[in-house]
């Protein structure tokens, strides 16, 4: 008979470590979180029995610490160590320095982590496993004159990719050999910044790529079962984006195959706990039995599991707990259910407008469906309201995670959920997000990775300010639409004058104007906007949800949040900010634009690529910035010539000069 432990440790952050915590206190079983300077009020440090600092806020100093780690587990009276997804997760040195100390790690065995945690390595070992491998090159050999001449002999497209780790990073695709040497470059920087490891394998791109994985289980008894198969084809820059299960259009047949196969890859390096067996599909003519190959084994518990877990109707956490304390799997293969169909959509802080770039912020406002009328929704977060979205770590803001009888009703109530999430105070992906779940061919089940790329246009459109929506925002900035203390005669006759001709002052900055309104009030809940243009009636009443505003050609109803320096209108689960001018400082940027260019957000110089003294064109790269574990171009906004420039491998801060122009000297040469 085995025990179950009484106290674990989750070595990680956010929604995963939320996540495990859940489970282990349905299970009983006591927790511990882990934190750094960023994360001291994080909502996992809330919701653990006991909490443990590890060190500052960058993740070399904190959360990849596994001497600290250990050690605040030894300390706490922890008995296993939950490692989450990422950062030490899939590292073998973790798992052996945990074991040695007598903690159990919940995952893996080293030597299975071992065994796939080098692409090259898995897939030969895949290979004599009989399990399905994509055409490439796998060798030792590292030197560019060598790969760029197996990637010839592979044939363009090819894909350049990490030898260690996965999620994208390291992996670039190159479509002419002119390009390999640059692509090369930079995928062996992201992979050493990613995973200390810069060395790459090659391989065959295909066509039309569908990523289908499937979700694998053992234990220690030699027993191995699959959870069926999860779609994610829908990627941007190789990052999942909307994972569903099972996949779309599969048949029995292929199904069979891909599952029979990811059962053998785990059974050949005698795996236990949670594991997935990642495929890549050739969806050229739909998808065949014999059209799939190994691309990689994630030796961990992945980021999407819950869509596993809303169609089995199982606990994988609680599996992994069951595992990691010597029990047999909860259920053999023909007692796993398959029931419906699951979609989850990642929500990140990011402007897709501006290349996914991360957006940090402060969620002023943060409000998730409780209830969808077609269809279950679950949230996976680990913020609230009032959290600031930090530069140190992952972007995500929430898993939103829905089930339906069907793909159709599933589809359907992800679009309900997304509109029903209220996020203000950063942007984010979700109008992307809806876009991809009203996308035609995504609907019909026509995916492929390519998705994305291809109807990008179409999927970043602005988003409409809703009608009424700066007039509301007028109003709520003008504090007239303050709620009356009870009983407080004078507070409930704001806005009244003696004489008439009072109006309340707002000024608004508008595409870096400043625009001055008026306000004044009419009556009870009513109102009058006057500005440049005309004078608009307004009538505002207070409803349980928010606020509802009518007037001509008005007819909102929305929620009012202020925010530093301005008013955030939530409507229909969109945020439409509006900013409150301070006249001195836009005063002060003017007189700055043009001869700078500062950082979007904070980040590495992880390269330099041109000198101060240099003529440089409008678009040419002038530095690469690391921020948010991506690696991001820094262009040059017109021509000019560099004046100062940043140097390599300096920290900056958001807003911060990198470059500093000034005027390139006229061309002597015409006359």
């Amino acid at each position: 008979m085995t025990k179950m432990f009484s106290r674990i440790l989750i070595a990680n952050r956010g929604e995963i470590a939320c996540r495990v915590i859940r489970t282990a206190q349905r299970m009983g079983i006591g927790t511990v979180a882990v934190y750094s300077d960023a994360d001291a009020h994080a909502l996992h440090v809330a919701m653990a029995d006991d909490a443990v600092y590890i060190g500052p806020s960058p993740v070399t100093d904190s959360y990849l610490r596994a001497d600290h780690i250990i050690d605040a587990a030894l300390k706490s009276g922890a008995e296993a160590i939950h490692p989450g997804y990422g950062f030490l997760s899939e590292n073998p040195g973790f798992v052996d320095a945990v074991v040695k100390t007598g903690l159990v790690f919940i995952g893996p065995s080293a030597d299975s982590i071992r065994a796939m945690g080098l692409k090259d390595a898995a897939k030969r070992l895949m290979e004599k496993a009989g399990v399905p491998v994509v055409p490439g090159y796998h060798g030792e050999a590292q030197e560019l004159v060598v790969l760029a001449s197996k990637a010839r002999e592979i044939g363009y497209p090819v894909l350049i990719k990490a030898r260690a780790g996965g999620g994208g990073k390291g992996m670039r695709k190159v479509d002419n050999p002119d390009d390999f040497a640059e692509a090369l470059g930079s995928a062996r920087r992201e992979a050493k910044s990613a995973f200390g490891d810069d060395r790459v394998l090659v391989e065959k791109y295909i066509a039309k790529p569908r990523h289908i994985e499937v979700q694998v289980f053992g234990d220690n008894h030699g027993n191995v079962v699959h959870l069926y198969e999860r779609d994610c084809s829908l990627q941007r820059r190789h990052q999942k984006v909307i994972e569903e299960a099972p996949a779309p259009g599969i048949t029995a047949e292929v199904r069979s195959a891909m599952t029979s196969a990811a059962v053998k890859a785990a059974q050949a390096i005698n795996y236990s706990g949670a594991g997935t067996i990642e495929f890549i599909v050739d969806a050229t003519e739909g998808l065949k039995p014999d059209r799939f190959w190994f691309m990689e084994m994630n030796t961990r518990l992945q980021v999407e599991h819950p869509v596993t877990e809303m169609i089995t109707g199982l606990d994988l956490v609680e599996w992994q707990l069951r595992v990691a304390a010597g029990e047999k799997l909860p259920l053999s293969q023909k007692q796993i259910p398959l029931d419906g169909h699951a979609i989850e959509a990642r929500l990140y802080a990011e402007d897709p407008a501006k290349s996914f770039l991360p957006a940090i912020g402060t969620l002023h406002h943060l409000s998730f469906p409780n209830a969808l009328q077609d269809g279950e929704v679950r949230v996976e977060t680990g913020v609230r309201a009032g959290d600031t979205i930090s530069p140190y770590y992952d972007p995500m803001i929430a898993k939103l995670v829905v089930h339906g009888a069907d793909r159709p009703s599933a589809l359907a109530a992800m679009e309900s959920a997304l509109s029903q999430t209220e996020i203000a105070g950063t942007t984010t992906n979700a109008p992307f997000l809806s876009a991809l779940i009203r996308h035609q061919g995504f609907a019909a089940g026509d995916v492929d990775t390519g998705l994305i790329d291809r109807d990008l246009a179409g999927l970043i459109v602005p988003v409409a300010t809703p009608k009424g929506a700066k007039e509301l925002a007028i109003l709520s900035a003008s504090g007239l639409l303050k709620r009356p203390a009870h009983g407080d005669p004078w507070t409930a006759l704001r806005g009244y004058s003696h004489h008439n001709g009072l109006a309340y002052p707002v000024m608004l900055e508008e595409a870096g104007q400043i625009v001055r309104y008026g306000v004044s009030v009419l009556g009870d809940e009513r109102y009058a906007i006057s500005g440049s243009d005309a004078v608009v009636e307004l009538r505002v009443l207070h409803e349980p949800q928010g606020w509802h505003l009518t007037g001509k050609g008005m007819n909102l109803r929305a929620k009012t949040v202020a925010i530093p320096h301005g008013v955030a209108i939530v409507a229909n689960g969109m945020a439409t900010t509006f900013s409150i001018a301070d006249p001195f400082l836009l005063a002060e940027q003017a007189g700055n634009a043009g001869d700078r260019l500062t950082a979007p957000m904070p980040g590495l110089v992880k390269a330099v690529r041109v000198a101060a003294g240099d003529l440089v064109k409008k678009g040419q790269i002038l530095l690469v910035l690391e921020a948010m574990k991506m690696e991001h171009s820094i262009t040059a906004p017109h021509d000019g010539k560099v004046a100062e420039i940043v140097s390599e491998n300096s920290q900056v801060k958001e807003n911060s000069a990198l470059v500093r122009f000034e005027e390139a000297p006229a061309d002597t040469t015409k006359n």
